[in-house]
């Protein structure tokens, strides 16, 4: 098998074929799927191996001491010798996997051969091919948790112990000093435990990642930023907690601490940086300096490690493997979000170019992954239900004039982009406006002339005069408040996303076939557009397949968008990409068979691939790094000689045998919310069909969960159909 090493005394890196480790009892053999490099204490270790023989005493002064005494205990010839022996010894590289049981030794139950399993330890998690791991240091893989995140689970461990260590109250505000990627973890555990989070760190990146997973704010610890920001959130008492988790010489995270903590506030050290603590300062705050020591209670205990003995859970609650096991549960629930941190993933195989990419600063990254070429677990590809739509309809009737509408949600997109639209609409009436908040509602009403203003659901939904309800609420209500809608007999416009898993999806369907009542209507407008309608009938039908490429330069989110709450609204594709998965199958006349999606750093610039049956393709770049002064969107379909070109909804052109090309619009782009709307309210009233079939609806809502299925498998996804 092949394992990296690295020759401590050379500096040198390699991939070495070694012998495959025996199956010793208490402890299974583990075949790696991904493997974590830690981008902060490995990354250390391969610099000092680079040192000089002095620089590695300077930084390792514990081992010179160790030298010393030997010198006095064995003489000098004997300790030489010993020394140089150690150090021209390859050593092994990791602590942090997940891989697939391949061989179970005697004594362990609670696993099998084939299961998914995540491991710990810098002598039991290595960068290699297969790996013997103790009971204590894995733990299996809840349901659903993609192998490539469970992967962080070792440095989860480390951050949680840290946190844990800071024994945080909800309400209160930390500081966390170093937003590599522990810190990054630190910030995001905080925060799942009701703590505001401040931010410090001078790369202005990591800075806005921790902001994107959920910090109140972060900054340059050398700029007033921070210091303005923690006397914002705790009135200027200072910040209950600071997590130091910063590496380096200096003694500024030690005398920021200070600076920043309230009194008898509680400093937590996880990483490895300089302690000169200045007395006064710690003294007059008396504050409460703690160490975090790695994963948790029975790290270097080798009876805990090595022999499996565990401590009984109502004298140590959270041990190694049940850090290990909190930690997965977490990233399995969506409580943490580590795709975002996957700055890079390797094949194994180059390991140690990517290592030198790394030291070499070629490669700026929070966390990178190796990827192992025999993966068991990713043998067969994986797949995203398209469920199909059963229902026996209930006949759609007519509806008397006017259409009486309820609205549940009038935030910005439903008062900006669909109610004026509506209001003043001959054969609408806006019955009645549904909010959580009292005022909210009352200024919808006042404002576009609802006649009802309410915070209850349940008398909108049982009031029989509403023909039709419209959800405009946060992604993660959309599905939920969608089907108690169908079940109460409404025609339902719902704004996008329809679902943010299969598992609310096959809800939604559910309703639909317990009351008989399809009538559904997705937000998808993009195909109303009346520039790309004309385009489409220029272009004509086709026989061919087709290219597509759409680029969208959706632009930065501001500092405290919603759509930046990831763990509980999805990701900011999983809300907008339907738009355009379906405006792409629209122009194709086809439900995508597959999808294929690749990120870059942080998980917002997304590559996503389309396939469809007839060996059309529909790529799609969601960027958010590009010039705010360029166009949103732009979109070119090649087929049979033709070529279509949308310019952003501004202007559009038809290359052939004749060349079409559109007048410049001299309003503001229509991307189809009016038509949409007209189409809805003529389904309504008239109790013909919905403007877009349901099984496309849910095909496009399959693609979607396929793409963030795919990000974290980093394979193509099968949208498979019943």
């Amino acid at each position: 098998m092949k394992q990296v090493v690295q020759n401590y005394k050379s500096g040198e890196l390699a991939v070495l074929d070694v012998p495959v480790p025996g199956c010793k009892p208490g402890g299974v053999l583990v075949r790696t799927a991904y493997s974590l490099i830690s981008t902060g204490t490995e990354l250390m270790k391969v610099s000092e191996a680079g040192m000089s023989m002095l620089g590695k005493a300077r930084s390792r002064p514990d081992q010179v001491a160790k030298v010393m005494q030997s010198v006095a205990t064995n003489g000098v010839p004997a300790t030489y010798r010993k020394v140089m022996g150690k150090l021209d010894s390859y050593t092994p590289l990791g602590y942090s996997l997940c891989g697939v049981v391949e061989q179970v030794g005697a004594g362990i139950e609670d696993v099998k051969v084939g299961d998914l399993v995540a491991c710990a330890g810098n002598e039991h998690a290595l960068h290699a091919e297969l790996n013997w791991v103790p009971k204590n240091l894995y733990t299996p893989l809840p349901d659903g948790l993609a192998p490539r995140h469970a992967a962080f689970g070792t440095v989860g461990s480390i951050a949680m112990q840290g946190v844990r260590q800071g024994e945080p109250q909800l309400g209160e505000v930390a500081l966390v000093i170093g937003l590599g990627l522990i810190g990054q973890l630190v910030a995001q555990l905080l925060t799942a435990s009701g703590v505001r989070v401040v931010g410090a760190d001078p790369d202005p990146a990591r800075c806005e990642l921790a902001e994107r997973l959920g910090a109140a704010a972060c900054g340059d610890p050398a700029s007033p930023a921070v210091e303005s920001a923690v006397a914002e959130l705790t009135g200027g008492h200072g910040v209950d907690q600071v997590y130091l988790a910063a590496g380096g010489g200096t003694n500024q995270p030690v005398e920021l601490a200070a600076r920043l903590s309230r009194d008898r506030g509680r400093v937590v050290d996880i990483g490895k940086c300089r302690l000169d603590l200045p007395w006064n300062a710690y003294y007059e705050k008396e504050l409460d300096v703690r160490f975090s020591r790695s994963y948790g209670p029975g790290r270097y205990d080798p009876e805990y490690e090595l022999d499996g003995r565990d401590y009984p859970i109502g004298y140590v609650r959270w041990t190694e493997r049940r850090n290990l096991a909190c930690f997965l549960d977490l990233l399995a629930r969506g409580r943490v979000d580590v795709e975002p941190l996957v700055s890079h993933v390797a094949a194994f195989d180059d390991a140690v170019e990517t290592y030198q990419r790394l030291k070499d600063g070629d490669l700026k990254a929070v966390a990178v992954l190796f990827r192992y070429p025999e993966q068991a677990v990713e043998a067969e590809a994986p797949e995203v239900a398209v469920p199909p739509v059963n229902v026996k309809r209930n006949p759609a009737r007519a509806v008397r004039t006017p259409v009486r509408l309820a609205f549940v949600g009038a935030g910005n997109y439903a008062t900006s982009m669909l109610l004026p639209h509506l209001t003043g609409r001959d054969g609408v009436e806006l019955s009645t406006v549904v909010t959580t908040t009292a005022l909210s509602a009352a200024n919808a009403k006042r404002k576009f002339g609802f006649a009802e203003a309410t915070t209850d659901l349940d008398a909108v939904l049982g009031d029989k005069s509403i023909d039709a309800v419209f959800v405009v609420t946060r992604h993660s209500s959309h599905a939920e408040l969608t089907r108690k809608a169908l079940l109460a007999g409404k025609s339902v416009f719902v704004e996008k996303p329809l679902a943010l898993t299969e598992d609310e999806l096959a809800g939604v369907l559910a309703a639909v076939e317990e009351s008989g009542n399809d009538r559904l209507q997705v937000g998808f407008n993009r195909r109303f557009a009346p520039l790309l309608q004309e385009a489409r009938k220029r272009f004509g039908a086709r026989t061919g397949p087709a290219s597509l490429r759409y680029l969208v330069n959706a632009g930065r989110l501001q500092h405290g968008s919603w759509y930046l709450q990831q763990g509980t609204e999805g990701s900011r594709f999983a809300g907008e990409g339907g738009h355009f998965i379906d405006t792409a199958s629209w122009l194709l006349d086809a439900d995508p068979v597959s999808v294929y999606a690749v990120a870059s750093s942080g998980n917002e610039d997304l590559q996503v691939v389309l396939r469809y049956l007839d060996a059309s393709t529909a790529t799609l770049s969601y960027v958010t790094t590009g010039a705010s002064g360029f166009p949103k969107e732009t979109l070119d379909l090649v087929a049979d000689g033709k070529v279509l070109r949308l310019d952003d909804f501004v202007r559009a052109s038809v290359y052939g045998q004749k060349k079409w090309v559109s007048s410049r619009l001299p309003k503001a782009r229509d991307k189809g919310q009016n038509a949409e709307l007209a189409s809805f309210i003529k389904a309504v009233r008239t109790g013909g069909p919905m403007p877009v079939p349901l099984e496309s609806l849910v095909a496009t809502t399959a693609a979607t969960l396929a793409v963030q299925a795919s990000l974290a498998g980093g394979v193509p996804v099968t949208l498979a159909r019943a």
